[in-house]
């Protein structure tokens, strides 16, 4: 797709990956809306902001009645409570679920009449390598962007028929304030940005942004031992 005539929808447009995905296509000649819980928080020159909530359906509905023409959607809002499944909260477990998953799925949804009468347009969701892998400090998190893979998957079949691309894009730590307490190799959001949007403007469907993506999309194929080898040596 030509993304510099497209209109785009971007969710949480206001800071991270989302903040860059607004700011590169703009740049491109893209028209954007630009989605945050709070509109304050967004300062882009020639972003369009709008209200919405992921988690809330009146919201997400409202926003797909005040963003019109949308051809693009990119469903970037996130959330991390690191959670445990054994001792965490469950309103955090559930938050995660209702942020990834049925927030995409609403944003999704709400967008797809737009996309078709655009002549189809395109979905990017982004997902994360821990769509594939979890550790112990991010069970609900990896069991969210895992729901939210076979969401991406499941709406690729289902959109295929009005003619959307929907792309997935999984990466691993990037620098922005979700992995701040991550002590380890961080790629660069603005870099990932540029990466997916070639991508989707040359029709990939999914799309693999670093290294450690790659090595765990290869360990898939050897089960849970590959991916677990210190719980297949005991």
């Amino acid at each position: 797709m030509d993304l510099s005539t497209t209109t785009a929808f971007v969710t949480g447009a206001n800071r991270g990956l989302g903040r860059h995905f607004a700011q590169q296509l703009l740049a491109g000649g893209a028209t954007v809306y630009g989605g945050a819980r709070n509109t304050d928080s967004i300062d882009i020159p020639g972003l369009i902001p709008v209200t919405i909530d992921v988690t809330d359906a009146a919201s997400v509905a409202a926003a797909a009645d005040t963003a019109r023409g949308v051809s693009l959607l990119i469903n970037n809002a996130g959330s991390f409570t690191g959670a445990s499944f054994l001792d965490g909260p469950l309103d955090d477990i559930r938050l995660e679920m209702e942020t990834h998953y049925f927030g995409t799925l609403a944003v999704a949804r709400a967008f797809a009449p737009q996309l078709a009468a655009a002549g189809g347009g395109a979905v990017l969701n982004v997902l994360s390598v821990l769509s594939w892998v979890t550790f112990p400090t991010s069970g609900a998190y990896s069991a969210a962007k895992s729901a939210e893979w076979s969401l991406t998957n499941a709406l690729r079949l289902e959109l295929a028929a009005q003619g959307t691309l929907v792309t997935a894009l999984h990466v691993g730590y990037m620098d922005t304030d979700m992995a701040a307490h991550v002590d380890a190799p961080k790629s660069d959001p603005a870099s990932v940005a540029k990466l997916a949007l070639e991508a989707l403007q040359a029709g990939e469907i999914e799309i693999l942004a670093d290294d450690v993506s790659r090595q765990v999309q290869a360990g898939l194929a050897g089960g849970a031992a590959a991916l677990y080898p210190a719980l297949a040596a005991r």
